[in-house]
């Protein structure tokens, strides 16, 4: 935690949200490595219950300070780091309507409402901040995929609530919507150099593809799902190349941009019936996220902007 004003608090940063996230879709990702292995399901549910206890820790932690202070709201949502914290705050519900999927349908349908609902006036608040603010701050950034593009998580618990519709239209809509981000910071790339401290951010750019291939399978789109599958692939090689580049400036709270792209890679892959090839390389990548999860967990909560 950030001690603030006095010495007589504590400031709970939003950035907090993006391990848990991230914890959050691993836990999902091991349910479905648990079905490939043909494991007890009991490892992965555990792992979830526990994520889900962390969410809901930081949610009441975050808004405690933001009633003791309420200008700290504000202060996340002018800069890049907060809104992408409070932009993995929201779709994290989308993740719990998916786990509370095998347990209750009713609860899974009202946390899907609900994070379309919170999340969507999130989205709204923030083209209204980058319309006020000044040029420099509309630039595009990775960021912007949870933000604008974070909607395709809400099609992996509709697909499971058998809400076909809706999961399609949210992957009809946001496929393009993901490729003009992809086009627009490829073109700021080739104008600019990104700042080291900043790289990490770029693993965001996997996060899309690896939705795109998790909900086309879930919706019988097979073909869509198997070109998102191999583009998964490669997008992790290059990243995988690119490794010491993004790293470049050694661990800081914006690695937990890794963590959540990683675990949702090894879904894509292990959802890929009948593939040996995406079932070996799922659980290669189920397992070097669950290593990288837990290393970025543990700096985070050391860095200096979660201390006293």
């Amino acid at each position: 935690m950030q001690q603030i004003g006095s010495g007589k608090g504590y400031a709970t940063p939003s950035t907090i949200f993006s391990p848990v996230f991230g914890l959050l879709g691993l836990g999902l990702a091991w349910r479905r490595g648990a079905v490939v292995l043909d494991l007890p399901s009991s490892f992965a549910e555990i792992l979830l219950a526990a994520a889900t206890l962390l969410y809901l820790f930081c949610v009441i932690a975050y808004s405690a300070n933001v009633l003791r202070c309420p200008t700290r709201l504000g202060e996340d949502l002018k800069t890049l780091a907060g809104r992408a914290g409070l932009a993995v705050g929201s779709l994290s519900i989308f993740l719990l309507a998916m786990i509370a999927v095998p347990y209750s349908r009713s609860l899974a349908i009202a946390l899907l409402l609900v994070g379309l609902a919170l999340h969507t006036a999130f989205a709204l608040i923030v083209i209204y901040i980058l319309r006020i603010g000044q040029p420099e701050g509309r630039q595009p950034t990775p960021a912007w995929h949870v933000t604008f593009v974070g909607f395709i998580v809400a099609a992996t618990p509709a697909a499971a609530l058998d809400m076909t519709g809706l999961a399609r239209g949210l992957f009809v809509a946001m496929v393009p919507l993901a490729v003009a981000i992809w086009v627009l910071s490829a073109r700021q790339l080739r104008r600019a150099t990104l700042p080291p401290s900043l790289r990490p951010l770029l693993a965001m750019h996997l996060a899309p593809v690896a939705l795109f291939a998790i909900v086309a399978a879930a919706t019988g789109l097979q073909v869509f799902a198997t070109r998102f599958a191999v583009l998964t692939l490669a997008l992790l090689t290059s990243l995988l190349i690119a490794g010491p580049w993004l790293t470049a400036t050694g661990f800081s709270p914006l690695w937990s941009a890794f963590t959540f792209p990683l675990a949702a890679s090894a879904s894509a892959l292990l959802v890929q019936d009948g593939r040996k090839i995406f079932e070996i390389a799922g659980l290669g990548v189920l397992i070097a996220g669950s290593i990288q999860e837990q290393c970025c967990a543990s700096g985070t909560l050391k860095a200096p902007s979660y201390q006293s």
